[in-house]
């Protein structure tokens, strides 16, 4: 039967615990904390990520929720438009592009608007 020492590997010469901590304790990579490690790294990066951009994100999701629920009430029933325009005007808060695209809606809903009444009036006639 084998020995004890050379089953487990265990030697005569072995220290304590203690001083192997105490050894690996001056080592400033056993000293970096677990936060630091290079695998959880990265979701350190998207987690500050989101803090930072938390608000934006919320906008994005918020406007693009409405404004797609818009896009589906121009098929079923409901205030379609008034939801397209709604989702813009929420991406507008954070976007140029939504901003754009909102003043553009608006001009084009002023001359379609112009368009009718002047329309209607002409239809009408002058009656005074």
């Amino acid at each position: 039967m084998k020995d004890r020492r050379e089953i487990w590997g265990d030697h005569s010469e072995e220290r304590e615990a203690d001083e192997t901590i105490a050894e690996f304790a001056q080592d400033e990579e056993v000293q970096r904390k677990w936060h630091d490690h290079p695998t959880v790294v990265p979701f350190k990066v998207v987690v500050r990520f989101i803090k930072r951009s938390g608000k934006r994100i919320a906008v994005t999701i918020a406007g693009f929720a409405v404004l797609l629920a818009g896009i589906v009430m121009l098929v079923f029933p409901g205030p379609g438009w008034v939801a397209i325009f709604a989702g813009l005007a929420i991406l507008a808060t954070e976007y140029v592009w939504a901003r754009r695209l909102l003043n553009f809606a608006k001009k084009k809903v002023g001359e379609a608007k112009d368009a009718v009444l002047r329309k209607k009036s002409e239809e009408s006639g002058p009656e005074s």
